[in-house]
């Protein structure tokens, strides 16, 4: 899916939230949740205003 968003790099997400004090735990359970929601509007949003090589 050229122009798509599929994921985040969760090793940097993780280490974002180490650096800013969260609980790895907390991380580990609310990241994936967070991850999903955000990947569906950033697509979403590209669909609608349109990206290079995007194709819904």
């Amino acid at each position: 899916m050229p122009g798509a968003v599929i994921g985040w790099d969760m090793s940097a997400a993780l280490a974002l939230g180490d650096a800013l004090g969260v609980p790895p735990a907390a991380a580990a359970e609310l990241l994936p949740v967070i991850e999903a929601v955000m990947v569906r509007k950033l697509n979403e949003d590209l669909a609608a205003n349109g990206s290079p090589g995007f194709k819904p």
